[in-house]
This record gives C-alpha cells, sequence and structure tokens, in this order.
C-alpha cells in the first residue's frame, strides 16, 4: 500500500524504511491513486513543465496587459532592465515569476502549482535553476514530484487556498513546494528538503490574502515575485544544513492555525488590508463600473 502523505515525518519514515527516494513515495502514490502507469505519470509532468515554460516566455515576450489595467508588462521591464540589483541570474528569476503569473492575470494558460493565484513561483524557480545547474528535463520532474508531495501534505494538515488560510496558503505553499523541489535537485538529502519547507513555512506566515478590486493581479503577481526569491534564500540556507528549529510537521500545523484565526476580510474577500485602501476602493470602483454587462431578461413563455 502507498504512503497516503499524512505528515513529513512519515513520508520520511516511508522512504528511507522502503529505500526509496522522495519522489519515488509520490510516484507510487500518483500510480496508486490514479490507477495509471509510471510512464503516463512522466508524460503529465512532462507536459505540465513544458506548460510552466510557455508560460514563462509568452510572459517576456507577448503583451501583457490586464483588462483592469493594473497589470502592464512588469515581467519585460524587469527582464529588460540595464542595471542588475544583486546578479542577472536573481534579476532573471524576478522577471520569470513574474511573466508567468501576468500570464495567468492576463487569462492565459498556466499550471495551477498549486493555485494559479500562485502560478509564477515554481515556472520561476525551476526554469532558473534548470538554466543555471544544466538539469536535465528528467531531475526537475523528479523536484515536480516532490513538490507535488510536499503540497499533498500542506493541504492536508493546513491548506493550499487563500480562501481558507490567506496568501501564506497560496504563495507561502508554492514557494515551500519550490524550496523542496531545489534542493532535491541540487543533491540535497531528506532532512534538507523538509527543512526548507519549514524555513520558507516561517518566512511566510501570517501573509494576507487582499486581492484590489478582487482580481487576482495586485499585490498577487509581485508576491510571486518574492516568493520565488524566498525560496531561493531556504534553499541555500537549508543546504547549507541550518536548522529552522521548529520541526516541519509543527510549522505546517502553525501556518494551519494562523490560517482558522485569521479574519475573513483577510483570506480573498477583498474587504481588507490593500483591497480597502483609498486606491484600491478607487480601483475597485472603475473596474466594477467598466465590467458589468446588463444582461436582457429572459424571455418567459405564458
Amino acid at each position: 500500500m502507498c504512503y497516503l502523505f499524512e505528515d513529513f515525518e512519515g513520508w520520511k519514515n516511508y522512504s528511507e524504511s522502503h529505500q526509496m527516494e522522495l519522489f519515488e513515495v509520490v510516484m507510487e502514490y500518483e500510480v496508486s491513486q490514479r490507477d495509471a502507469k509510471e510512464d503516463t505519470i512522466w508524460a503529465g509532468l512532462e507536459n505540465a513543465y513544458s506548460v510552466m515554460k510557455d508560460a514563462v516566455k509568452t510572459g517576456l515576450t507577448e503583451e501583457m496587459t490586464s483588462r483592469s489595467g493594473m497589470i502592464n508588462n512588469g515581467a519585460k521591464k524587469v527582464y529588460n532592465y540595464p542595471k542588475a540589483v544583486l546578479s542577472k541570474e536573481f534579476q532573471l528569476l524576478v522577471s520569470r515569476a513574474l511573466a508567468a503569473k501576468e500570464v495567468n492575470s492576463c487569462m492565459g494558460r498556466v499550471v495551477a502549482a498549486p493555485t494559479a493565484g500562485a502560478s509564477g513561483i515554481i515556472p520561476g524557480v525551476m526554469v532558473t535553476l534548470q538554466e543555471l545547474h544544466g538539469l536535465s528535463d528528467r531531475k526537475v520532474a523528479e523536484g515536480l514530484l516532490v513538490s507535488a508531495g510536499i503540497a499533498l501534505i500542506l493541504e492536508k494538515r493546513a491548506s493550499l487556498a487563500g480562501a481558507v488560510g490567506g496568501c501564506q496558503a497560496e504563495t507561502g505553499s508554492a514557494a515551500a513546494m519550490a524550496a523542496g523541489a531545489m534542493v532535491y535537485c541540487l543533491g540535497g538529502n531528506i532532512n534538507q528538503v523538509f527543512n526548507a519547507v519549514a524555513i520558507t513555512i516561517q518566512c511566510m506566515l501570517g501573509l494576507i490574502c487582499d486581492p484590489v478590486a478582487g482580481l487576482v493581479e495586485v499585490p498577487c503577481v509581485v508576491r510571486n515575485a518574492s516568493a520565488a526569491a524566498i525560496a531561493n534564500s531556504s534553499a541555500q540556507i537549508a543546504l547549507a544544513d541550518v536548522s529552522a528549529v521548529i520541526p516541519v510537521d509543527e510549522c505546517v500545523d502553525a501556518m494551519g492555525e494562523v490560517g482558522q484565526s485569521m479574519e475573513t476580510r483577510y483570506k480573498e474577500t477583498a474587504q481588507g488590508g490593500l483591497a480597502m485602501t483609498k486606491m484600491g476602493q478607487a480601483i475597485s470602483k472603475r473596474v466594477l463600473i467598466q465590467d458589468i454587462e446588463m444582461l436582457p431578461d429572459e424571455d418567459t413563455e405564458e
């Protein structure tokens, strides 16, 4: 019987007792739950990563202006800016995370990993990591399986939805998934992979979901970029064996507790935070008036 991803400690114990890599445990789960062959799962992962790469490319090469006007080719501006704050690689990471998320905000095709609102983080991280370290597509796919296993536990013990746990549950979970995948792909051991997840959660804990005008644009797009950066810092810290101190399962439980106690106005309702600022309200009013369509009454037979 496959492991059902109740917690990270159980995943570790199952992996070690069965002498399996982390990704192999997830593959076993996928085969069992979907009644599919491994080749089918690998093909699905290949397709998902292809969509991620396409989203990054699209966001950096095509017109990205949302109907609201809040998104206006920001990824390309960052990508083409002549002066790098830290390094060209960091600039690429940020612009790619922005790019994939802008595609989502402009109604393009993305992979919800784990949600559409956080769809720029894993593409930005994995495309950049693959380029920098010459990773094979197979290794990236293994990393994606690891990230999927992380998501299974986060969903079970906390949440992946902003409407349930705030933005920590969406961009926070995606960043944790990306950090774990990065550490795995760079040869980290199980403890280091899970430590990266714990560190990331600690960094993202408490982040509210306050979309301006109820649209997944502001501050969602820039948060994808910052979450990608946090994933990288967490991976770097974890690979150096710097402890998160608080065990990963306890970090996840803390995220769940914070999400449950968070007020409803901070959970995707656009009734708090940035959405309720003077500018946020002005944008909301303008967008609402712009998008209202008066539909004719349906004809009724007497």
